[in-house]
């Protein structure tokens, strides 16, 4: 009987039982960005606003990405590429500090957006594309799915490098803050807008303006879907049985006194680390397990039923 095989790395004698045609996304093009945004403006909350009007400065800053907003279209002069349009849609929080060093600093926060280009390739096709999975009623107008590709964006949520508190206008009349939101407004989801708890100022009433300047990590795919061979071992079976306990599917639970013995010695818990390292939590991960195979544990991670109540597991 041939060797079942589980996903993960696979061995030279491994057998292949077929190759077989599955349909998925194929990726065409792709691309990372490391883009250092600055002095992108904040529209502030109405309360924010009238907090930033009589603080000094702003400190304490963080970015959330609430939403990214993509635009594919192809481009007229080179077959098969494509422009990406990108909106980020993030969420500013700082701090604003007003006169006086005994007051406590005021919670601000508002939305800043970001938008950005990019050119990829993702072929070309002219074929439209019918489903069932939406029936379309010929009573109704006729539905195709145009054959273009998909971008797809993975970002995080940003580093804020800078904050600045300027005046909107300064003595010569120059403004710092010379965009005009109230254009933007309307182009603003109403999902965005709702993330506040309050109204999003987007005009230049205000006698101060928040910028940041913001660090964000993205990368950038194009998909199509496409029809590929591909070597086929076998079906993927899971190897490991659901947890189960009495309130769920009728298992019988399982001795707490049991499950206390597979949990290791909380080592680290009683002797700081000596290195930043080992603060890390991705770090057992990347060295494999907590608990070595040599501490006695069983086979794998988690130490195995073999454990004592006295395991002595060693990070």
């Amino acid at each position: 009987m041939a060797e079942t095989v589980i996903p993960g790395p696979v061995s030279e004698c491994a057998p292949i039982r077929e190759a077989t045609c599955i349909h998925t996304k194929k990726i065409y093009d792709n691309c990372q960005s490391k883009d250092c945004i600055e002095d992108l403006r904040v529209y502030p909350t109405a309360a924010s606003q009238t907090v930033l009007d009589a603080a000094q400065s702003v400190r304490c800053g963080r970015a959330e990405l609430l939403y990214v907003s993509i635009q594919v279209d192809p481009v007229g002069y080179n077959r098969g590429f494509y422009t990406v349009d990108l909106r980020f849609f993030y969420r500013i929080c700082a701090e604003a500090v007003t006169a006086g060093s005994c007051v406590r600093p005021t919670p601000v926060s508002g939305l800043a957006v970001f938008d950005k280009r990019c050119m990829l390739f993702g072929s070309q096709g002219t074929a439209k594309i019918f489903t069932s999975e939406r029936p379309c009623s010929l009573d109704q107008s006729l539905s195709f799915e145009d054959n273009l590709p998909s971008a797809i964006v993975e970002a995080v949520d940003p580093l804020v490098l800078n904050l600045k508190l300027v005046d909107r206008c300064d003595r010569c009349g120059c403004c710092a803050c010379a965009s005009n939101g109230e254009s933007l407004a309307s182009e603003i989801p109403a999902a965005i807008l709702s993330a506040f708890d309050d109204n999003i100022v987007f005009s230049n009433s205000g006698q101060k303006c928040l910028l940041v300047t913001l660090g964000q990590f993205s990368i950038l795919r194009m998909e199509r879907d496409s029809q590929l061979l591909i070597p086929v071992y076998d079906y993927c079976m899971p190897n490991k049985e659901c947890d189960c306990d009495s309130n769920s599917c009728g298992c019988q639970p399982e001795d707490p006194c049991q499950l206390f013995e597979k949990v290791c010695f909380p080592v680290g818990e009683f002797f700081p680390p000596a290195s930043s390292e080992a603060l890390d939590p991705m770090e057992q991960l990347r060295q494999g397990c907590s608990c070595g195979n040599n501490s006695g544990c069983g086979n794998s991670c988690g130490c195995g039923n073999s454990c004592s109540g006295s395991c002595g597991c060693s990070r």
